[in-house]
């Protein structure tokens, strides 16, 4: 199928072919330009020797011996050499007709076209005037090398011409390599598009531009793939931890309705701040997903993050100590790129997740340290831990360890810990300090 002209592909092959013309007009004017200038100024190192010989011999044997150098020289019937006398009327003495352009008196070299009888053609000349008036015209015919430059013309005509052909050629060659090239991606794009999630682009190893983009292409799917586990994930553990909830506000509700008056405000109370925790479950749930839907921060302000722990410290102290707990902050200056609220965000999650876990009479340690051109932060409880084969998946929504399933919370704290981390361009692990556990979060500094 012939493709428009306003396809790239043929866009592509109309270049090449421009290209590869361009190229040969240009290298042919170019070649042809110089093998005129060497053969003129060859012609004229001839004329300038056959003149030098005959001033010499007027020089040194006077005007009769001129004339008589000149008669033999034109009786020799060289067809290529033109010779001439003129009086100092201008009239022709001796040699060949000759028309020269210009006043009648002027010298030096002149270039003409005269019809010699085997055809018109060039005259590269010169003349000499004797301070008598009288002018003496040696010249050459170029009939050779003109024929020989027509012939280098039309070999540039024919070269150009078969130029254009293999630029055709080899543009639309190209333009179907391009084409077969990105065939993959819209075949790929398609298919996706259709349902076949699982579908990539193949790669050939070349890493060319083509390759790279594949690459980058297959990275896109992977990222909309588990994007979208995650939102089936999701809602499966929406479906499973929100119906419990809800059957219990039912239930309280339905309680509601047989109880009297004096029971019926219990009830109502218990509904209330079961309603509480879905609310807060979904405005958790939307937290998370406009995290996750958000640029990476590089080009965010620096924002003083041992500034957020101290607040954040001052804001949990009194809780920890209602709950007979020390809590230990210590924190040297680290500034990050990023939003100051998700950044406060993360700290009170996790600060709120160790003292909810840790037991009483213990100590929560909050620490923040300047390693390896890192900012890195450091919360420590004594708590029961995570075991090792749980510590990827706390970090899912609604992903709750069965020990702790009857403690208050909903199962999301952990998520948007790790979405603030990864839109801060960071990392968040979790480690055992038996007993206890550990979570460290590492922030590439401003600086």
């Amino acid at each position: 199928m012939i493709p428009s002209l306003r396809s790239t592909s043929a866009r592509l092959a109309i270049a090449v072919t421009l290209s590869f013309f361009v190229a040969f007009l240009v290298l042919g004017v170019g070649v042809r330009f110089t093998v005129s200038t060497m053969l003129d100024g060859d012609t004229r190192d001839v004329v300038r020797a056959d003149e030098a010989g005959l001033l010499e011999v007027a020089r040194d044997e006077g005007r009769g011996a001129l004339l008589d150098e000149v008669r033999d020289r034109v009786d020799a019937d060289d067809p290529a050499s033109v010779y001439a006398v003129f009086d100092r009327a201008g009239r022709r003495v001796l040699g060949a007709p000759v028309r020269l352009p210009g006043p009648r008196n002027a010298q030096g070299w002149v270039e003409y076209v005269q019809d010699d009888g085997a055809g018109r053609g060039r005259v590269i000349a010169r003349v000499h005037r004797f301070p008598d008036g009288w002018r003496l015209v040696t010249g050459q015919r170029t009939r050779s090398q003109d024929r020989f430059l027509a012939l280098m013309l039309r070999t540039a005509l024919a070269a150009a011409l078969v130029a254009a052909t293999l630029g055709a050629l080899t543009g639309w060659l190209t333009s179907r390599w391009v084409s077969r090239r990105l065939r993959a991606l819209d075949e790929t794009a398609g298919r996706v598009g259709e349902g076949e999630l699982g579908l990539r682009v193949p790669i050939d190893g070349s890493d060319d531009a083509f390759d790279r983009l594949a690459r980058r292409f297959n990275a896109m799917l992977d990222r909309i793939e588990d994007l979208l586990g995650a939102v089936r994930h999701a809602t499966d553990h929406i479906a499973h931890d929100l119906r419990t909830p809800l059957t219990r506000l039912r239930n309280r509700l339905e309680e509601a309705r047989h109880r009297d008056d004096a029971d019926r405000r219990a009830v109502l109370d218990a509904a209330l701040a079961e309603t509480d925790q879905l609310l807060q479950a979904f405005g958790a749930l939307l937290r998370l997903a406009r995290i996750e839907s958000q640029p990476a921060v590089a080009d965010a302000p620096a924002v003083d993050l041992s500034e957020l722990v101290a607040d954040a410290a001052e804001l949990y102290t009194p809780s920890a100590l209602e709950l007979g707990l020390r809590l230990e902050v210590s924190a040297v200056p680290c500034r990050v790129r990023g939003d100051r609220d998700q950044l406060f965000q993360l700290l009170v999650n996790l600060l709120d997740n160790a003292l909810k876990y840790a037991p009483r009479g213990t100590t929560v340690a909050l620490r923040l340290d300047r390693v390896d051109g890192q900012a890195l932060l450091a919360v420590d409880d004594e708590g029961p831990g995570v075991p090792e084969a749980e510590r990827e998946r706390v970090f899912d929504r609604f992903q709750r360890l069965e020990a702790h399933r009857g403690s208050p919370g909903i199962g999301l704290g952990l998520s948007l810990v790790r979405a603030i981390v990864l839109r801060h361009g960071g990392h968040v692990r979790l480690v055992d300090r038996a007993p206890g556990l550990g979570v460290r979060v590492s922030l590439p500094l401003a600086d």
